[in-house]
């Protein structure tokens, strides 16, 4: 597929590089420009544009940037046509992305990224750790390949994001629709505890909606004590581990 990759964090990269090795054209931007753009990120195919360039001739478009930034991009993204997929991997953290006052009232994330960007999209790559996406991926059937949920409320946006999902050496696991996606949001049992296809289902259903913020923000302090400046991921071990104390 041809896909435009928007953000260059930890989660970005990492689809930069697994989508280009499974071969599928991905071009990706950044806010900085392509000239910044780590030349390691393009060895597989991937070609570095402007987010302009980015959101030009594609049918995907995955949105890796701070959930802040959202606002900033959407009228872009309002050019684009109805038929290609946006499939969004951003999280509220309210340390990084400053108050949201939406969202801190309860409205759901996913609810919140459409409504800025006036548009369905898809959820997914949200419910893992950088670390995890980029070592623990593994080809289909193997045992002990991870799952992770998918969001979305069209049939075509469901279906692209969860066959996207696969090729990143995951396996997908339909959650719902956007509504129903707070279950996917920091805090919850299915968010970075690298489950399996067999353990989605019963984490998804013992989300506590009201529990969340708390269990979020309680992970954040942990690694920000642990890590020093907050925006160091942990490894995938150490941060499973303390994630599944949390939140399950």
């Amino acid at each position: 597929m041809k896909i435009g990759i928007l953000g260059t964090g930890h989660i970005g990269k990492t689809l930069v590089k697994e989508l280009s090795a499974a071969g599928h054209d991905v071009k990706v931007a950044n806010s900085r420009g392509p000239e910044t753009i780590d030349a390691e990120l393009l060895t597989a195919g991937a070609r570095a544009v402007t987010t302009q360039e980015a959101l030009r001739d594609v049918e995907v478009v995955i949105l890796s940037i701070p959930l802040n930034a959202i606002p900033k991009i959407a009228p872009l993204v309002a050019d684009l046509p109805d038929e290609t997929v946006v499939i969004d991997t951003s999280n509220y953290y309210p340390f990084r992305d400053t108050k949201i006052d939406a969202i801190e009232a309860g409205q759901v994330e996913s609810l919140w990224v459409a409504e800025q960007l006036g548009r369905p999209i898809a959820k997914a790559w949200n419910a893992i750790g950088s670390a995890s996406l980029g070592r623990k991926g593994k080809p289909k059937g193997d045992a002990g390949r991870i799952a992770i949920p998918v969001a979305a409320d069209r049939n075509r946006d469901r279906e692209v994001a969860m066959a996207l999902v696969e090729d990143t050496g995951l396996d997908a696991v339909h959650s719902g629709t956007l509504a129903d996606s707070w279950r996917q949001q920091p805090g919850a049992p299915v968010y970075c505890t690298d489950l399996m296809h067999d353990e989605i289902e019963g984490a998804l259903s013992a989300a506590e909606r009201a529990r969340l913020p708390a269990r979020r923000d309680l992970g954040v302090a942990v690694m920000q004590e642990r890590l020093g400046d907050g925006t160091t991921n942990p490894d995938e071990e150490w941060g499973v581990r303390l994630v599944r104390a949390i939140n399950m």
